[in-house]
């Protein structure tokens, strides 16, 4: 009798054992929001090669699909106008599951370093303006927001931590808060649900945000351990394997992006990096028109690099990134801070770019002056700009960051007026054959000529020699 009960006891633990419970991927949980109007994958785990039904309450019919021999599945199900709520259902022939309060909107993925992770708490000793009034009116039902819990991976992994938020004054101190001001003023200007993911890391160079066959494509090299990285997250391809790898291919209308401070030290390389990262993620949602929104570095006294070469490779690389725009914040920098603290004006530009861009908001100005030619005449330069139709304003301030060089190579602060007509002269008396021209080419500078439409020109120059 006793044996009997024995085999019966181990007959239940090998099942208990084998038998998968029937589970949806972690972003795909209360509170959610789905990407509206679109076909989305949803996916998860079960027993191998067991059929698994899913369907939305705003359907009728189930989409089934069989789990491979990992017990892995996904599906792809048509999502609902902006709404809700609504529910997700899953079943297979043992088990089910069910995601309540789902709501159909947009879906924006955020990510970076600090400047994007940083939340409406700031940083020690680093406040963010506006705090308390952020927090005051941050309460609203069609706001969700996730964040993908830090994870260092040397492997692709399935999983990861996070759990949707509804936005309130306690769900937001603890996400990104560029993201969330973001969610608020698009959800204000289309008046549906938005939902913000957040995959950000502060400190992080752009290598680790790289799959192993993008880097390994640029002959960089991944390592198959940590060894040689007593800070994991530095370790190229660790933070892609545990913070995109999870949650790619999730159905989002686009990325806003925050990086590039730790790459400081190495400009031409960020310079090739950058759009190979679009490209890589892109290529993992499966979508290569997915908009890339993305922040140029702010300016800052940087003890280990020159800013202004590393907001030159950000704007070069722009124009190999399709569906791309860059925002341009040279006026919101602080000398000894890498923090900005100004995150709203960030924000709207970014929303600038998208609500253009992405909805279609063509009267909305997004891009930013940019030197287009110029013409020497009377040891004077004549700059003219494109992408500012209206012409150009310092809000009436002296112009002071112009510097202008002859053939010695030798750099002198210029005089600038912005002419009657469309256009700025810069000229120094001392040079009286101009062959270059910068503007605001230094690591600190606080930016002061914008588009009329308050758009600030970005640092540039004519010029390809070398810089200290």
């Amino acid at each position: 009798m006793s044996r009997f009960i024995l085999l019966c006891i181990t007959g239940i633990l090998s099942f208990s054992v084998v038998h998968a419970e029937l589970k949806l991927a972690s972003l795909f949980s209360d509170n959610m929001v789905i990407q509206r109007d679109s076909y989305v994958p949803v996916w998860g785990f079960a027993d191998p090669m067991t059929e698994v039904a899913v369907r939305g309450s705003w359907c009728k019919q189930w989409s089934r699909v069989t789990s491979d021999s990992a017990g892995k599945w996904k599906v792809y199900i048509k999502t609902p106008p902006a709404g809700g709520p609504f529910s997700i259902w899953c079943k297979s022939k043992s088990d089910k599951a069910e995601v309540r309060n789902v709501l159909s909107g947009e879906v924006w993925l955020c990510g970076g370093q600090s400047n994007m992770e940083m939340t409406v708490r700031g940083s020690l000793n680093q406040p963010v303006l506006h705090a308390n009034d952020i927090l005051m009116d941050a309460d609203n039902e069609q706001i969700r927001l996730i964040r993908i819990a830090r994870n260092a991976q040397l492997i692709p992994q399935d999983t990861c931590r996070g759990q949707w938020k509804t936005a309130s004054s306690v769900s937001i101190r603890y996400f990104s808060l560029i993201g969330y001001l973001f969610a608020k003023t698009l959800q204000k200007q289309l008046k549906v649900p938005v939902g913000m993911i957040e995959t950000s890391w502060g400190g992080s160079a752009i290598q680790p945000w790289m799959s192993r066959e993008c880097l390994e494509s640029m002959n960089i090299s991944v390592p198959n351990d940590f060894r040689n990285f007593k800070v994991h997250r530095r370790a190229p391809s660790s933070l892609y394997n545990g913070m995109v790898a999870p949650i790619a291919g999730f159905g989002i209308r686009g990325f806003l992006w925050y990086q590039g401070e730790s790459n400081v030290g190495d400009p031409d390389l960020y310079r090739r990096l950058l759009p190979e990262m679009v490209k890589d993620w892109r290529k993992s949602w499966n979508n290569d028109t997915l908009p890339f929104y993305y922040v140029q570095v702010a300016p800052y006294d940087y003890p280990n690099g020159n800013g202004a070469l590393l907001r030159e490779a950000q704007l070069k690389a722009y124009k190999d990134i399709p569906y791309s725009g860059m925002v341009v914040i040279t006026d919101a920098g602080i000398e000894k801070c890498i923090h900005p603290s100004n995150k709203s004006i960030v924000a709207k530009r970014l929303i600038y770019w998208a609500m253009n861009r992405t909805y279609g908001k063509r009267a909305i100005a997004c891009d930013f002056p940019e030197l287009d030619s110029y013409v020497v005449k009377d040891g004077k330069m004549l700059l003219q700009f494109k992408n500012a139709p209206n012409g150009l304003t310092s809000y009436n301030k002296s112009i002071t960051l112009f510097e202008v060089a002859g053939e010695d190579r030798v750099f002198y602060p210029a005089k600038a007026v912005i002419g009657k007509e469309k256009g700025i002269v810069v000229w120094n008396d001392q040079v009286k054959n101009p062959v270059a021209v910068r503007y605001g080419f230094r690591s600190w500078i606080k930016g002061e000529l914008y588009s009329t439409e308050g758009i600030p020109v970005p640092s540039f120059r004519t010029d390809n020699w070398n810089v200290e």
